[in-house]
């Protein structure tokens, strides 16, 4: 689903990524574990043409990421999750969904916010599986932060994308609802076989969620293996000379979320 090769990025005479070399296969749920700097928000962005690599090579469902000229394309199958939700807040909770299907829809029809029966019940849907199907009408900056975000996986999943980006998703969040969003993301995405690649601070949380976590450190992979399997050694690797970020103190543990339908 997602191959990497000798990924490179630099800025300057900043080398951001150093050589990235990953296989992600379909429906996998990877974490990315690093410290600031080390380069998880980079190869992201690579990965959907925010940012544009300097070599190497990247193929993502079938599609060049890096040489392809048509971006809509790539981003057709690759949906983003980001950090500060990026949901319009005077928009519904419904149309801030349907703005994950106007890369489907002509251009004058997106302008004019013109959507197909199919495309509103496939965004009601998506909100019927993060469980605000009843926030559906009412203004986005009505929500909390948490339900702001869970919009955000909404709107990724009504893209029916192949593979969800999700950068730092739960920063901002307090334990009890980043467990929450974080456990909206790994079922629907479990349930739809869709790819995750979500990059994440907190260890705890990725050994909870993650079917794997790829650390990096100084732009260079150093750690690639089951959650469950990291040693203390291999946490040493990724952070260098630093603490790494626990889950807070406030934790829950694990939840279970069930569905308004089920």
């Amino acid at each position: 689903m997602i191959s990497v090769h000798h990924l490179t990025k630099q800025y300057g005479s900043n080398a951001v990524l150093r050589g990235i070399d990953l296989q992600i296969g379909a429906g996998e749920f990877v974490v990315i574990l690093g410290q600031s700097g080390a380069g998880k928000s980079t190869l992201l962005r690579c990965m959907n043409r925010l940012v544009q690599a300097d070599g190497g090579e990247l193929t993502i469902a079938g599609v060049d990421a890096i040489g392809c000229s048509d971006t809509r394309a790539l981003r057709q199958q690759v949906a983003m999750i980001f950090q500060h939700h990026n949901v319009v807040p005077r928009l519904s909770v419904l149309k801030n969904v349907l703005t994950g299907r106007l890369g489907s829809v002509s251009t004058l029809a997106s302008v004019l916010q013109l959507f197909r029966r199919e495309d509103v019940d496939l965004a009601m849907q998506c909100l019927q599986r993060v469980e605000l199907a009843h926030k559906a009408q009412q203004r986005t900056d009505s929500l909390s932060g948490g339900q702001m975000q869970r919009v955000g996986i909404a709107r990724a999943l009504a893209q029916r994308p192949k593979v969800i980006l999700a950068d730092e998703p739960v920063a901002s969040l307090d334990p009890k609802t980043a467990r929450l969003v974080l456990q909206y993301l790994r079922d629907a995405t479990r349930e739809l076989g869709i790819t995750v690649v979500c990059n994440l601070h907190q260890v705890d949380y990725a050994r909870e969620f993650g079917d794997r976590i790829v650390g990096l450190a100084h732009g260079r992979m150093v750690y690639d293996g089951i959650a469950s399997d990291m040693t203390d050694a291999d946490l040493q690797r990724i952070y260098p000379g630093q603490e790494p970020e626990p889950a807070p103190s406030r934790s829950i543990g694990p939840m279970r979320v069930h569905y308004a339908n089920e």
